[in-house]
């Protein structure tokens, strides 16, 4: 079997789980589920990260320890796996993980004795929402425009550094030679713009006085790593790197793909600074990073933790089912530009397009086929076109897939409204199985269409449909 590995990026555990995170992790289950219907052999990761001064200073902030606080709140992202009918076998690590800590020291040595790991004093800003260094360049007003909320933090003391500046020209190769390696092709044009612009060494641990939630630095107690530097460890440790070569070897390095879905404020950490890690410990690159856009709230402003105008996505999907937020998050909001969610939206959706459109022509449908005896021919009616949608896959535009989907529930719903089976089958009945068989075929296509997308509803319609009797209650009732 051919492999395939796509990882999200791990949320950070500074607060309880948000709508955009349920967003990057559906999108990838629905492209790990695609490639599995494919035949492919998958590894499916996501996880938590745990380190770093927000959660040390949350964790001071309610008096309790940092491994007591993450593991907490990691449990609540774990909870969203079965929540969101997210594959089960996917795997979840956290950067907690004794394998993970230890695979992350072993990437630091390995780096340090290829020559790109220093250390000296050094004085920066620092965004705390970011995790990151800040330009004045990259200020507004003094503010990070991510976290606007959030005060610009100085900090000046003796770190170690990564050689990033020595990677420029690496970083242009790369990407050279892999036109499709960040998608969009306008996230791609931003990193290679930067890259371009110069690279400088970014420090990579923090002292542990003054920050001690931290993976220790081998071979100096005195610090801890940066929690970036850490954390991007994360998608080879989970493959056990770097003690089982198999696994690492099966997924990584042979693998048809390795694909990366993150935020577009991680635009740089994935496609430059991770990238230039891996190069400096001579291990391949990653083979695609797909950039999300931002989810927005009222006003078009950002929804984050920070801002505390976040949707939790466990109060929809208790409301409304793991499905309902699955396809809204797939077909209403834009695979890569940023997308406002409100629950008014969500609402009208589900209305139009399950409640009122998929469930309203499958619970008619089965009606029509039980009441006159019209069993299930997949060839009453044309599949699909797997390939078209398999490109659709392919290119990361999940919405695209969907639409489709929905135009050939339109068109039964059109055909049904046209030639009225239910009365020709009084006035001719031979036409009007005809014409029901057709229905109840296009159905179970769309269905089969579905797996990857709505999988619990899928199967609720293909065993439906197979057994020609679906269940009473309807799929999806009207809100």
């Amino acid at each position: 079997m051919k492999s395939f590995y796509i990882t999200t990026t791990l949320p950070y555990v500074n607060a309880e789980p948000h709508v955009g995170f349920a967003m990057e992790i559906i999108r990838a289950d629905v492209i790990a589920r695609s490639k599995k219907l494919q035949g492919y052999d998958i590894f499916f990761n996501t996880g938590t990260d745990e380190h770093g001064i927000k959660v040390h200073r949350n964790a001071v902030a309610v008096g309790v320890d940092p491994q007591k606080y993450v593991d907490e709140l990691s449990v609540k992202f774990k909870d969203l796996v079965p929540l969101l009918g997210i594959s089960p076998d996917i795997h979840f690590i956290r950067t907690t993980d004794t394998g993970h800590k230890l695979a992350a020291q072993a990437f630091w040595k390995m780096c340090k004795e290829k020559g790109f790991i220093y250390k000296k004093n050094y004085k920066i800003k620092y965004c705390i929402g970011c995790e990151l260094e800040k330009t004045e360049s990259e200020l507004v007003e003094g503010k990070c425009p991510i976290h606007p909320l959030m005060s610009i933090e100085e900090i000046e003391e003796e770190n170690y550094f990564f050689k990033f500046s020595e990677f420029q020209k690496p970083l242009l190769d790369l990407y050279a030679k892999n036109p499709n390696f960040v998608v969009p092709s306008f996230r791609f044009n931003e990193i290679k713009a930067f890259v371009e612009r110069g690279l400088q060494d970014f420090s990579i641990s923090r002292l542990k006085i003054k920050m001690p939630w931290g993976v220790e630095v081998p071979d100096d107690k005195d610090h801890v790593m940066y929690v970036w530097f850490d954390a991007l460890v994360d998608y080879i440790s989970t493959l056990g790197w770097p003690d089982n070569q198999a696994s690492f070897k099966k997924y990584w390095v042979d693998s048809e793909n390795v694909v990366q879905y993150c935020g577009k404020d991680n635009l740089r950490q994935q496609s430059a600074m991770w990238q230039s890690m891996l190069m400096s410990v001579g291990l391949p690159n990653s083979r695609q990073i797909v950039i999300n856009g931002f989810i927005t709230g009222e006003g078009g402003i950002k929804m984050s933790k920070s801002l505390g105008n976040v949707i939790n996505p466990v109060d929809l999907v208790k409301e409304y089912g793991a499905d309902a937020l699955r396809l809204y998050l797939l077909k209403e909001v834009h695979p890569f530009e940023d997308s406002p969610f409100t629950l008014e939206k969500f609402k009208e959706a589900y209305n139009a397009h399950l409640a009122n459109g998929l469930g309203n022509l499958v619970s008619r449908v089965m009606k029509m086929a039980e009441s006159n005896g019209v069993i299930l021919d997949e060839k009453a009616a044309p599949a699909l076109d797997a390939q078209k949608h398999a490109d659709f896959f392919a290119s990361f535009e999940i919405n695209k897939v969907c639409d489709d989907i929905w135009s050939r529930i339109q068109e039964t719903d059109k055909f049904i409204q046209e030639y009225q089976p239910f009365k020709t089958i009084k006035i001719d009945a031979e036409k009007g199985k005809q014409q029901i068989s057709f229905c109840l075929a296009s159905i179970f296509h769309i269905a089969k269409s579905l797996e990857a997308i709505l999988p619990e509803t899928s199967k609720i319609i293909l065993e439906g449909v197979k057994s020609g009797k679906m269940p009473e209650k309807p799929l999806f009732m009207r809100k």
